[in-house]
């Protein structure tokens, strides 16, 4: 059986194919849509215009699996729709435009999905897992693979953009402003405020820093594990703001040149706030979880 997961994301409306059998499956193929949702929203709305591109993304991913011969097809939001005051308008414009009808997901749901994903692609036992999104960053403290504590932060790397950055980098005092908006939401996850030398990062922003990290340190595109310590001297290298910073962002992570500093000060945040020592960047993520709590988990 073959399975489309589309996750509405603030950033990114991403289309992931597996094949299933059973309770296990196998990445076919992604596909990436950089809408910025988030850049549609004014005054909490989704603007007509960011619904429209919504349902464009969904019929354009609709017609791909057509070709295909796939007819599952799974849709759910995060933070793009669920962190908006016109909701259930945009979901049922995307009803009418597409017939599907799209789940939202709460915070706490949406964190817990992240971390089976992450689970299902291995890694410590112990530790916290952090999905830095467009629109939200999820924690989840676990120990012996069980989850300890967990929270939804209404703060990502696109959300942090829109609301605080002028121009294509964030200047010295937009820095600072975007930190002190990621630590007063940090301070409000009094339950996760203890030390984990371990961190499991899922979502764009960290794949983008493993990137650049590696390209950086001349090592395997794909090496997944990162010492803190390469991300905070990443952060410091590209927070400059030069031809130099535009030049490696544009070779490495294109897409996400205008996000990935935001993203970057999130990410250093969440190190500096649980003395964080290794980071490893998870394959799976929250469609994976998705896909096996919607879809696989109560087949045979």
């Amino acid at each position: 059986m073959k399975c489309g997961v589309v996750d509405i994301g603030s950033n990114t409306i991403r289309l992931s194919i597996y094949h299933c059998e059973g309770r296990s499956f196998k990445l076919l193929l992604n596909k990436k849509e950089m809408a910025g949702l988030a850049g549609y929203v004014k005054g909490g709305v989704l603007s007509s215009d960011g619904i429209q591109v919504a349902c464009r993304v969904l019929e354009g991913f609709q017609a791909l699996l057509a070709n295909f011969g796939i007819t599952e097809l799974r849709v759910f939001a995060t933070a793009s729709l669920r962190n908006i005051a016109n909701t259930e308008e945009a979901l049922e414009a995307i009803r009418q435009a597409t017939g599907i009808r799209a789940e939202v997901l709460s915070g706490a749901e949406e964190a817990r999905l992240s971390f089976l994903g992450a689970s299902l692609g291995g890694g410590a036992p112990t530790g916290l897992m952090a999905d830095v999104g467009g629109g939200s960053t999820e924690l989840v403290s676990y120990e012996d693979g069980h989850v300890t504590s967990s929270c939804s932060l209404p703060v990502g790397s696109l959300s942090l953009f829109s609301r605080y950055v002028d121009g294509l980098f964030p200047t010295a005092e937009e820095r600072r402003r975007i930190r002190a908006a990621v630590e007063a939401e940090l301070d409000k996850a009094a339950p996760l405020d203890v030390r984990h030398r371990h961190l499991v990062g899922v979502g764009g922003t960290f794949r983008a820093a493993r990137k650049l990290c590696n390209d950086l340190s001349g090592v395997d595109p794909d090496n997944p594990v990162i010492p803190a310590g390469e991300i905070r001297g990443l952060y410091r290298k590209l927070k400059k703001g030069d031809k130099t910073t535009l030049r490696q962002i544009l070779k490495s992570t294109p897409d996400r040149v205008h996000t990935i500093l935001p993203g970057l000060v999130v990410l250093h945040c969440i190190l500096k706030r649980y003395q964080v020592e290794t980071v490893s960047v998870s394959a799976c993520g929250v469609r994976e979880g998705y896909l096996f709590d919607r879809v696989l988990r109560n087949r045979d």
